[in-house]
Formats: structure tokens, C-alpha cells, sequence
């Protein structure tokens, strides 16, 4: 009951809050008054954390909140989507934590070319990593290439200081990082030195044919659509492709077009390429990472729809000047 309810009742709170329901419990005994959709939901809130602590999960306030919103929102079982482990690393295993997330994992199974396409925080990078540590130790593949095109928040290369080594380290910290997380970090640099894992930027992909491998190209929203071609077309056989991406931040100079958004419409409808979409509510990081998410979608939609009154505006004024005033 403790795992089951928390700390000082502290997951109990959570259920309490978020249903129009009296719950009360003494000793192994959990009753539950109110409406009886309200109260259907409950139990089968429980009945699915109940099913989740039996199963080793350590549950959180986080977790609870997120098995109400998998309740509430879709068919999906939340004992189903949260026990789903991915790979085990140092006491620690990488799960997904939305429903979102679950399809994009069984679509990275299903699919030898899978986009995970969605906002900052909705683990889209993480989980393929996680995915590709994972089918490198079950030696389904030989080796693990992460990729990212080195072109972010304006900056070129040129002008920053040191070797080409020391230009593009920045920009593939993040798939370091996420390395750490899953790996030994003693064994980094012999995979690396070895081959099996390399982590390379984008402009290093052409020319090659990569056969028995795991290929992420992550921040593709960053690449040209005359890039991602290039990189797509590096598949070889026993290899899978997965490329990660946020639309709305795209980095690369003006009227130069993002790639991720015109290969959506390219490839849209071919077998065995899936396109999967997170939303903000998929956001894994701080609860205001999403509030942000949401708020700029809405300034987003403002500006568009504001945009052909402005034209329609400037026409008007343009329309009616004289000759003399041109």
C-alpha cells in the first residue's frame, strides 16, 4: 500500500485531485463514492497501479498523473505503456511515459525507416538511442551511427575557434550525452575507437553505404531537402533509419527550406516509412517546457491568421494612391 499510494499518502493526493470522487482507505481496503463514471475510472486507475507496482515499477507523481491522462484520453492501458522497458542501464531503465511515446517505440520495430517528429522534451531522440543501444547489444546490428547536420541557432563553423574536431564537438554533445546515459561510460571511447558507435556530423554521411546498422540523424529540421535525399539514400541492407526533428525551430538561413517538412509530403504512404507525431502533452521534461510548447503554437496560429489581413491591408492603401503619390 505504500508503494501504491506513496510516501504521506503523497500519490494518493494526486488521485484525490484529479477525480470528483471521495476515496478513503483503511488498511488493504480502498473505497471509492461518486458518480458512477467518475467512479469507474478510479478503479480502473487503481487496478492499472496496482498491476504496475506488482510489476517492480516504481511509482511517481508523474506517473500517476500520466496513467489518469492515458485513462482519460485513449483506450491505451497504462500498465501496458509504462512497463515497457527499453534497456536497463546502471539501476536505471528507460521506459516510455506517454502513449505517443509507446507507438513511436513499436513503430521503430515495425518499420525499417521510422521520423519522430514533435516539439522539444518528447524524448525523440532519447528513446531511438535507447532503442539502438539496445539492438546493438542483442547484435541485431554491428554498429551505431548518430548523425546531426552542424548548422544550429545561426552560428557557422568558420567562425568558430580551434579544428574541425573542436568545431563540431558542440553540436554533437547532446548524442554524448545521451550515451552516458545508457552505456557504460568506460566502454564509450573502445566502441567509439572501434567503430561500433560513431557519432559524426551530417556532411560526413555522403558517399557511404551503411549496411548492419542503426543510423539516427537527429535535428533534422536543420537539413536541406537535397540533404535528408542524401541521407535517406545511405540505407544499406539489415539497416534501420531513424531521423528526429522539431519543425518550428528551424535554424537555417532564410528561404532556404527545412527538409523534415518537405520529405513529410515526399514520402508520405510508403511502405514500410512511418511518421510518427508527438504533441506537447508528450513533453517528458519540466511541466512548463509544455506550457511553453502550447503558448508558442498559439502565437504561431495568431501570426498566420493575422498575416493575409496585413496583406489585404497594404493592397487596399496601395490601390488607392494616385499616380503622382507613386
Amino acid at each position: 500500500m505504500v508503494s501504491l499510494l506513496g510516501s504521506r499518502d503523497e500519490l494518493l493526493r494526486v488521485v484525490e485531485g484529479a477525480f470528483r470522487a471521495d476515496i478513503h482507505v483503511r488498511g488493504n481496503e480502498i473505497t471509492i463514492t461518486g458518480s458512477p463514471e467518475e467512479s469507474s475510472t478510479v478503479v480502473r486507475l487503481f487496478e492499472e497501479l496496482v498491476e504496475l507496482v506488482r510489476g517492480g515499477a516504481e511509482l511517481t507523481p508523474d506517473a500517476v498523473e500520466r496513467s489518469i491522462a492515458m485513462l482519460r484520453m485513449s483506450s491505451d492501458r497504462p500498465a501496458e505503456v509504462l512497463s515497457l522497458d527499453i534497456i536497463s542501464s546502471r539501476g536505471r531503465t528507460i521506459r516510455p511515459k506517454t502513449v505517443n511515446q509507446k507507438r513511436y517505440v513499436d513503430a521503430i520495430d515495425r518499420h525499417t525507416i521510422v521520423f519522430g517528429i514533435g516539439p522539444a522534451g518528447t524524448g525523440k531522440t532519447y528513446l531511438a538511442m535507447a532503442k539502438a543501444v539496445r539492438a546493438l547489444q542483442e547484435k541485431k546490428v554491428n554498429r551505431i551511427i548518430l548523425t546531426r547536420p552542424a548548422v544550429e541557432a545561426g552560428e557557422r563553423l568558420g567562425f568558430l575557434p580551434g579544428t574541425l574536431y573542436e568545431k563540431i564537438d558542440p553540436y554533437l554533445r547532446p548524442l554524448y550525452d545521451a550515451l552516458h546515459d545508457m552505456l557504460d561510460p568506460d566502454s564509450i571511447p573502445r566502441l567509439m575507437a572501434a567503430g561500433t558507435i560513431e557519432v559524426a556530423p551530417l556532411a560526413y554521411m555522403r558517399g557511404r553505404t551503411l549496411n548492419d546498422a542503426y543510423i539516427i540523424l537527429d535535428e533534422a529540421q536543420n537539413t536541406s531537402p537535397e540533404q535528408m535525399k542524401m541521407f535517406l539514400t545511405r540505407l544499406g541492407f539489415n539497416s534501420k533509419i531513424v531521423v528526429t526533428g522539431d519543425v518550428t525551430q528551424v535554424d537555417l538561413p532564410g528561404g532556404t527550406q527545412s527538409g523534415l517538412r518537405v520529405v513529410q509530403d515526399i514520402l508520405d504512404g510508403i511502405p514500410d516509412i512511418h511518421f510518427s507525431r508527438l504533441t506537447s502533452a508528450d513533453v517528458v521534461r519540466h511541466k512548463l517546457v509544455s506550457d511553453i510548447v502550447d503558448a508558442y503554437g498559439r502565437y504561431d496560429e495568431t501570426q498566420r491568421q493575422s498575416e493575409p489581413q496585413a496583406i489585404k491591408g497594404v493592397v487596399k492603401r496601395h490601390r488607392g494612391r494616385t499616380v503622382s503619390d507613386r
